[in-house]
């Protein structure tokens, strides 16, 4: 009986310290970045930017924005796990030294509204990925997605597109995950 009341215990104080690293994560991210328009949902290792600008409804399960560059999330985003987004590089072409020089080149990433991110996902400065596209798990973006696209791989390359009358219903109805 005192046994099942402890385990009762630690169960409760479990959640309690996983709800209160949720908040520390929340929080922590809120005050680093640029601006938001309702406040998001942050699960898992998050870590955003200052330079991160996130619309409505946005979903984070765990990705990390690394770099100076203006990293640009619309409304309605979905995020899997492990996910990485680069900004900023080493100029490996015009440095003062080899293989790089001191100098970083920075490129902006904009994710537009509606987008799902699977686990495991890296994403490199300069790209826009397109409203209502899914990207697929263990993929690298190196090159814009256009809208309602499908794509996966290494690089990651456009293999389907949404059905786009009953993405355009559901969008109309106010679905939103």
């Amino acid at each position: 009986m005192v046994r099942r009341v402890l385990r009762g215990v630690v169960r409760g104080l479990a959640g309690f310290k996983t709800r209160f690293n949720e908040i520390h994560v929340l929080k922590k991210n809120l005050n680093t970045i640029a601006g938001y328009e309702t406040v998001p949902f942050i699960h898992g290792d998050t870590m955003l930017s200052k330079n991160t600008h996130l619309g409505s409804n946005c979903h984070f399960n765990g990705m990390k924005i690394l770099g100076e560059g203006k990293v640009t999330i619309g409304d309605n985003f979905h995020s899997g796990k492990e996910i990485l987004a680069l900004t900023e590089y080493h100029d490996y072409d015009h440095g003062d030294a080899i293989p790089y020089g001191r100098t970083n080149v920075v490129k902006s990433i904009t994710i537009e509204d509606n987008v799902w991110i699977g686990s495991r996902v890296t994403i490199l400065g300069g790209v826009t990925i397109g409203e209502g596209a899914v990207i697929q798990a263990g993929s690298v973006v190196t090159k814009d997605i256009p809208k309602y696209a499908i794509a996966g791989g290494h690089p990651a390359e456009v293999f389907a597109h949404r059905d786009r009358e009953h993405y355009d219903a559901l969008k109309r109805k106010k679905r939103f995950h």
